[in-house]
Order: C-alpha cells, then sequence, then structure tokens
C-alpha cells in the first residue's frame, strides 16, 4: 500500500491552481444518463472516485473517451439499470446514479452504496428513498440489495428533514422527468448544485430555485446534452488557504472562486491571516501569529464540514484556546488522535466537539489516513511537524486530491509518495 513520507518545516512558495471539484465531478457523471444525447464534461479532475464513477457508467453501457482533463460520454447505448456491485459498494456517491437510471427506464437494482467511514450507520439513503417514493415509485429491499420501479414518475412535494447535497441533486435530477411539478423544500444551496441546474437548464430542464431552500421542477418528457465546464473545487481552495497559514507560508491559489469559501476567508479577517483575492485566485500572505477562533460545522454557506480538519490542524498554531465543533458527521473528530500523537493539546469534549489549546510544536509520527479530508489535514500537520512523517492510507487521500504529492513539491514541499 502507497504511502505519502513528508521532511516537515520546509519553506513552501509559488503558486498551485485548483483543480475540478470532485462533488461536481461525481454529479454530472450519473446525470449523463438522463440524457440520450452525447454530453462533453470539461476540467474533470484525475481522482480516484471519479475512476470509479466513470468505471459504473461504463459497465452499464456508456461509451466515455477520455482526454487531457476531458471527456466525452455517450449514453444511448445503456442497457441495463443495475448497478454492478463490486463497483456500487465502493463509493458513496454511487447513489447519484439512482435517480438519473429511475427517471430514465423507470426502474433500477443496486446495492448499498460504499465510502468513507465517517458517519454513523454507514451514511444511511433513507433520505433518497423516501424522495423516490414521494415521486411514485415502489421500492423493495431484498438481501441488502435495492430495487425501486415506478411505472410512472409523478411531481410531488418532498421536505428534507436533513439538509442533503446528494438528496437535493437526485431528487432534482429525478424530478427533471417526472410528469408534472416537484417542489423540494429546505433543500442544500451549495455552488455545485446551482452548476448542476443551470447546465440541466440549458438542455431543456425546468428548474427554479437552485441555491435556494425551495427548488421546484417542473418536469419535461425529455432532455438534450451538451457541455459542462466543472466548477473548481472549493474545498481544495479552502484546503490550500488553510495550509499557506498553518505553515506560515505566501501561496497564490489560482482557477478558484474564492466567493465559494466566504466563512473561511471572514474567519481569516478575525484571527489576522492577511491575504488579497481577485476573480479566480487567492493569495495568503504570510502570518507569523494568528488568534484562535471557534467554528461549528454548518451547511453552506456555512463553514463546511470538509474544512473542519484542516482548521482543526491551523488552530493548533493559533494564540490560545478555540473550539472545534463537527455537527454534520459522527465520527469525524477521529483523526484528532493522531493530531494528539504529533504533539498537539486536544481535548475531547465529547464526540462532536473538541478544545484545541495552541500554539503548539508538532513533531513527526507514523499515520494512518482515516478518510479523504483528515488526510489533507494530516499531510498540513506533517508539513508543519519536525523530522519525517509517514502517512499510510493515501488512497484516501488520492481519492479527492490529483497528484497532490506531485503538486506540494513544486512549491517546496519534501514529500515522495513511497
Amino acid at each position: 500500500m502507497s504511502k505519502f513520507i513528508i521532511q516537515g518545516q520546509k519553506s513552501l512558495s509559488g503558486e498551485i491552481a485548483v483543480k475540478g471539484a470532485k462533488n461536481s465531478a461525481l454529479k454530472i457523471i450519473p446525470a449523463s444518463i438522463l440524457s440520450d444525447e452525447p454530453i462533453k464534461i470539461k476540467n474533470l479532475p484525475d481522482i480516484e472516485d471519479v475512476g470509479k464513477s466513470l468505471d459504473l457508467l461504463s459497465s452499464l453501457g456508456a461509451n466515455i473517451k477520455r482526454h487531457n482533463g476531458k471527456i466525452d460520454v455517450e449514453t444511448k447505448n445503456i442497457n441495463t439499470s443495475i448497478l454492478e456491485p463490486k463497483l456500487a459498494d465502493k463509493f458513496r456517491t454511487s447513489i447519484m446514479f439512482v435517480g438519473p437510471l429511475l427517471a430514465r427506464f423507470k426502474e433500477v437494482h443496486f446495492p448499498h452504496p460504499g465510502g468513507c467511514v465517517i458517519g454513523a450507520g454507514g451514511r444511511p439513503i433513507d433520505l433518497f428513498l423516501e424522495g423516490f417514493k414521494a415521486l411514485g415509485a415502489e421500492v423493495n429491499v431484498k438481501g441488502g440489495f435495492y430495487e425501486i420501479k415506478a411505472k410512472e414518475l409523478k411531481g410531488n412535494e418532498y421536505f428534507f428533514t436533513n439538509v442533503s447535497v446528494t438528496g437535493t441533486e437526485s431528487l432534482m435530477m429525478t424530478a427533471t422527468l417526472a410528469k408534472g411539478t416537484t417542489t423540494l423544500k429546505n433543500c442544500a444551496m451549495e455552488p455545485e448544485i446551482k452548476a448542476l441546474a443551470d447546465y440541466l437548464n440549458k438542455q431543456g430542464a425546468k428548474i427554479k430555485g437552485a441555491g435556494s431552500p425551495t427548488i421546484i421542477i417542473e418536469g419535461v418528457k425529455k432532455l438534450s446534452a451538451g457541455t459542462f465546464n466543472i466548477v473548481p473545487d472549493r474545498i481544495e481552495t479552502g484546503s490550500f488557504a488553510i495550509m499557506a497559514a498553518a505553515t506560515k507560508s505566501e501561496l497564490k491559489i489560482t482557477n478558484c472562486e474564492p466567493n465559494h469559501i466566504l466563512s473561511l476567508l471572514a474567519i481569516f479577517k478575525k484571527i489576522g491571516i492577511d491575504y488579497e483575492q481577485g476573480k479566480n485566485w487567492l493569495k495568503i500572505k504570510a502570518s507569523k501569529k494568528f488568534k484562535p477562533y471557534n467554528i461549528k460545522t454548518h451547511e453552506y454557506p456555512g463553514f463546511p464540514t470538509d474544512l473542519q480538519s484542516p482548521y482543526t490542524v491551523l488552530m493548533t498554531q493559533a494564540s490560545g484556546f478555540s473550539i472545534i465543533h463537527e455537527t454534520i458527521y459522527d465520527r469525524r473528530l477521529l483523526y484528532v488522535d493522531m493530531l494528539s500523537q504529533m504533539g498537539a493539546n486536544i481535548i475531547m469534549c465529547d464526540p462532536h466537539r473538541a478544545v484545541v489549546n495552541g500554539p503548539t510544536p508538532l513533531h513527526a509520527k507514523k499515520l494512518i489516513s482515516p478518510d479523504i479530508r483528515a488526510g489533507i489535514a494530516l499531510i498540513i500537520a506533517a508539513l508543519i511537524a519536525k523530522g519525517q512523517t509517514e502517512i499510510d492510507n493515501i488512497y484516501q487521500i488520492d481519492r479527492g486530491y490529483e497528484k497532490l504529492d506531485e503538486r506540494l513539491r513544486n512549491l517546496g514541499a519534501d514529500i515522495v509518495r513511497a
């Protein structure tokens, strides 16, 4: 199994470009099923989860041509609505294929999706199943395998009891080909949702309100396809910004959307981390000292749960106490024990809250990455730490960050893949 070996306390400088958003790529790939016309997808990140999604799409019968961050997809020859278990149970967002397949073929068979260890009970899919039922589908479970059928999908009103990004996107896609009008309430508002809706509208869908808590979809009989340019990854943008601040480096982050991480930038202003920004770039200035600040993760536009772990590393270098409150996922603070092993002064209050006291010097350790976002946090910690850190199970990091070791070496980091 591959691992990263990182020699810490090396000076970082230069520019790093943000790749296409993982959370956008993993939705537009299954969205291609909604039309039998060819679609071109640009700015596609070369990461493990995207590869799995393309493998799953190909297994359904789609024709895929990939070249230089772009792919051409043709789904007219899809000949099955059964998701292959050995592919679908490897990543969480395989669930995103269910809605488009149901909308196009009126039935779908699939296993429970796999993915990260975060989230209690294997991250249930109740919201998806309830939403499909609201649109007129019948759901049966046999031996851990789901079977969903509908003679006809009909528009309805559905209220999300928990705000869900993937749930919002899934039902929005499914409803585009349902008969009548669907109203979704308490929707997630992430920019990736609006980007998906904007694309679908250009192809003939009638979606209003994407990016707000209420989305109204008037079903249509057919969708065309065109070109989708994946938006920059806001989590990667925020992670690189935190990396610069934590290592006290001046870094310019390009090909990004600073307005998508306003919650983080507002905190930077409060704690004394100076930065400049343009329309598609962000420059973080080196800050020798900065203040602590409490965070509580929240759905967009609040503080992203996916930036919580990198931010916790940042707070180990702040001057004073800060409270980290994770409200979105259970078990997402499991990595904190590894930071403590590196010398961080962190007290776990309960499974959802931790108190960080800084600044503390960090020292090298042999670590194992438990998930994607904890993985990038451990890399940041290793860049700060004195000595040589080894991070194992970097497959989890490769799931979300394209060729991260190569990109960090270009900034001056001493990191190798072994």
